[in-house]
């Protein structure tokens, strides 16, 4: 079969990389070794694979059922072959860890190996009113998929104090503890009103990554 459509469409990236980007809005994931993915990532796969829920045996696992409506549940993968994730057209990239840390909105996790150790971490009665309950914590070695709605930004924290829409933020260094800012005056200001009388802050050596966007309104429990 012949069309001129075939020399419009981007074909499958080969590489021997075991994380490819095929475009800014796809990630191509190659297997042997296991991965953990963010539920509903998926947008293909090629090969033999087993896709199983991360059990809810501890605490930290058990904590991710509540970060349900933020995208938080996780789901591990195993197989032979490639794997392509995405996220409603956002934009993707990847962030290699060597050993350190990182702290990612759980709405933003794509997929990581699986070698990573990962905890969820909680901002509080605070974070839940700024819009951003839980995170994900990734320490060791191993390489992580991110999505931004829209090309990402990336925030010098270490010269000046620096405040972000929580459902902005999408990763920060994982040494930077996050406070909450309540401004009620900005909120009812600018934005969607009193939802952005609160912001997240960081200052110290580190940074935050930010979207143009303040994301998709999710209602909790869906």
């Amino acid at each position: 079969m012949r069309s001129p459509i075939f020399d419009q469409v981007n074909r499958e990236k080969q590489s021997t990389e075991r994380w490819t980007m095929q475009s800014d809005k796809m990630l191509r994931v190659g297997f042997g070794p296991e991965a953990l993915a963010a539920k509903g990532a998926m947008v293909a796969y090629q090969g033999e694979f087993d896709f199983s829920h991360e059990g809810s045996g501890s605490v930290s696992n058990f904590l991710k059922k509540a970060v349900t409506s933020e995208g938080g549940q996780l789901m591990r993968v195993r197989g032979q072959g490639e794997v392509f994730f995405a996220r409603r057209n956002s934009n993707v990239f990847t962030i290699d860890l060597e050993g350190d840390s990182i702290t990612i909105n759980t709405s933003s996790l794509l997929a990581f190996d699986a070698s990573l150790q990962w905890k969820i971490t909680s901002l509080g009665n605070a974070g839940m009113l700024a819009g951003g309950l839980f995170n994900l914590t990734l320490t060791g070695q191993g390489t992580v998929g991110i999505s931004s709605d829209g090309p990402p930004m990336l925030l010098d924290c270490s010269v000046q104090p620096t405040f972000v829409d929580p459902q902005a933020a999408i990763c920060w260094s994982a040494g930077l503890t996050p406070g909450i800012k309540n401004d009620f005056k900005l909120g009812s200001l600018i934005g969607r009103g009193s939802g952005e009388s609160f912001q997240l802050s960081f200052h110290g050596p580190g940074f935050v990554v930010v979207q143009p966007s303040e994301g998709v309104a999710v209602t909790p429990g869906r």
